[in-house]
C-alpha cells in the first residue's frame, strides 16, 4: 500500500503512521526524519539542507524532493509506504504525483484524520505539557491550525478529485482509529 497520511497538527499523524508500518509492513516515511538524517549524515542535499535551515529559512520544495527520490529509491519501497504530513500544500502534492508517476509508484490512499478543533486543541495542550513543545503552545497551535486550513484544505481536495482520498473519524481510541483507517483502506 502505497499511501500518504494527511491530518491537521495533534490529529495523531505520527502515532497512526507508527501503528500503520506494522500492520501494514511498510516504512514510515517522514520528511522530518530524512531531513535530520540526512543533515547528520552529510549527503549532498543534507549539506544544502542544513545550510538553508541556519540561515532560518525553510527547506525548498526541491531539496525534500530530492531527498524524498533518494528514499523511494530504497528496496524496502517494493511492498508499498506511508508518507507521514506531507505533501502540505497544493504545489507540494503535484510535485509528489509527478515524482511518484516517474518512479511507477503512485499514490493509492490519501487517509485524511477528520478531528474536531476542540479535540485538536486539547491534544497539542496535553501534547506540550508532557513533552515540552514550544510548537504547541496556544498561540503557536491556533496558528498551525489556520495555516493548516489555508494551505492543506486544498491538498484534501486534490486527492478527493484523483479519486484516493478516504477520511476517517480520528477520535477515540487509538485502536479503533487505526481500525477505521485500515477498514477503509480495504
Amino acid at each position: 500500500m502505497r499511501m500518504v497520511l494527511l491530518g491537521a497538527p495533534g490529529s495523531g499523524k505520527g502515532t497512526q503512521a507508527a501503528l500503520l508500518k506494522q500492520s501494514l509492513a511498510v516504512p514510515h516515511i517522514s520528511t522530518g526524519e530524512l531531513l535530520r538524517a540526512a543533515v547528520a549524515a552529510g549527503t549532498p542535499l543534507g549539506l544544502q539542507a542544513k545550510a538553508v535551515m541556519e540561515s532560518g529559512a525553510l527547506v525548498s520544495d526541491e531539496i525534500v524532493l530530492g531527498m524524498l527520490e533518494e528514499r523511494f529509491g530504497r528496496a524496502d519501497i517494493g511492498s508499498g509506504f506511508i508518507l507521514d504530513g506531507y505533501p502540505r500544500n497544493l504545489a507540494q502534492a503535484r510535485a509528489l504525483d509527478g515524482l511518484l508517476g516517474r518512479l511507477k509508484l503512485p499514490v493509492e490512499k490519501a487517509v485524511q484524520l477528520d478531528v474536531a478543533e476542540e479535540t485538536l486543541l486539547g491534544r497539542l495542550a496535553g501534547r506540550a505539557k508532557a513533552e515540552g513543545r514550544a510548537d504547541d503552545n496556544p498561540e503557536s497551535v491556533k496558528k498551525r491550525l489556520t495555516v493548516y486550513q489555508e494551505q492543506t484544505a486544498p491538498v484534501i481536495d486534490y486527492y478527493a478529485e484523483h479519486g484516493t482520498l478516504v477520511r476517517v473519524p480520528g477520535e477515540g481510541t487509538v485502536d479503533e482509529i487505526l481500525a477505521r483507517i485500515l477498514a477503509a483502506l480495504r
